[in-house]
């Protein structure tokens, strides 16, 4: 069940994806300190990082106490793409993770540092390049998150998978949805079965997976030797290491509840100041907290009153306060 990559090993096959504007070094410390076999960080601009901008630094922070963590690279040219997975590994970075699956319309459109992410799926020849710069400027581990394709008429990704192994990528991740679905619909985990029949590297499906039992459905169908959890971990940083436990016949841990599920959401909340600042970091810090409450049913007035306050200590009270005085009503759902 553990995945091998070189010397290091994933263990569970269970892993977080990079999500822009929410997996930062802060939240990444968190699931990981639930037993995620893997946590990638946000997507980082290479051309950005190379240069030293600091918001692409920031999202790149490596985190180094936490063993299994993956550097998320975008970018269109070769160049700024080896370049920044060299800096990457030169600050410690184990596993460099190269985008070609994001949807979102500023990183697909445009030229120069833009065309990237899953908009690389419709060049196959440019894609060869950003693949070969990174796999030959590091000697650490490079694995590639993709889409089933742009669309429903583009039929090559499992061709760029296969391309993708044979210049040394070393596991391959697959959203079970093609760019212009973006996030509607469901997750066709069926389909990426056809990646399995073309590659032998580690291949995990992403897409959908909230629970132990759409984490099953979904290597059952794909054939995928883990899963990637993604917009399902949002407000349930633990749900990873329920999800392994259902993949391993384990019993799940109890879902964190009262003042237990508030002491993970304070520290969360103290790190983000810590890592941000306050100002920024108490921003930054909402939708993290909307996150919780609404999984941990808390009613509308103690939700607003938490998420419209702008003092720390005051945001604490009233957490604490709508977490252990009756205000959550259900628990965190799987």
């Amino acid at each position: 069940m553990p995945i091998q990559l070189g010397d290091i090993t994933l263990d569970p096959p269970v892993f977080l994806a990079p999500m822009a504007g929410i997996t930062d070094l802060p939240y990444r410390k968190l699931v990981a300190s639930f037993g995620a076999g893997l946590v990638v960080s946000e997507m980082v601009a290479s051309q950005d990082m190379v240069n030293a901008k600091p918001a692409a630094r920031a999202k790149a922070e490596l985190g180094f106490g936490i063993a299994a963590s993956a550097v998320q690279l975008a970018g269109r040219d070769p160049h700024w793409m080896g370049e920044a997975a060299r800096m990457a590994e030169a600050e410690g970075a184990r596993i460099i993770d190269i985008n070609m699956g994001c949807p979102a319309k500023k990183v697909t459109s445009g030229s120069g540092a833009g065309a990237c992410g899953a908009a690389l799926l419709r060049d196959l020849s440019h894609a060869r390049a950003v693949l070969e710069a990174v796999t030959c400027a590091v000697s650490v581990p490079v694995t590639l998150k993709m889409r089933l394709g742009w669309d429903d008429a583009c039929e090559n990704a499992p061709q760029v998978a296969r391309m993708a192994q044979d210049l040394g990528i070393a596991m391959l991740t697959v959203h079970g949805r093609t760019r212009a679905q973006f996030y509607k619909g469901h997750a066709n985990w069926q389909a990426i079965r056809a990646f399995r029949e073309v590659v032998d590297i580690p291949l995990i499906a992403n897409g959908d997976i909230v629970d132990a039992q759409s984490a099953t459905r979904a290597m059952a169908q794909s054939g995928a030797n883990g899963v990637m959890v993604g917009r399902g971990a949002q407000g349930r940083p633990w749900v990873l290491r329920d999800i392994a436990a259902g993949l391993s016949g384990q019993t799940r841990a109890n879902t964190p509840k009262g003042a237990a599920l508030f002491q993970i959401i304070a520290r969360h909340y103290e790190d983000m100041l810590s890592f941000y600042g306050k100002t920024l970091g108490a921003k930054v810090a909402r939708k993290h907290l909307g996150w919780y409450l609404d999984a941990a049913g808390v009613g509308d007035a103690p939700r607003r009153a938490v998420l419209t306050t702008d003092d720390p200590e005051q945001v604490l009270r009233l957490l604490r306060a709508a977490l252990t005085d009756g205000h959550a009503q259900t628990g965190c759902a799987a």
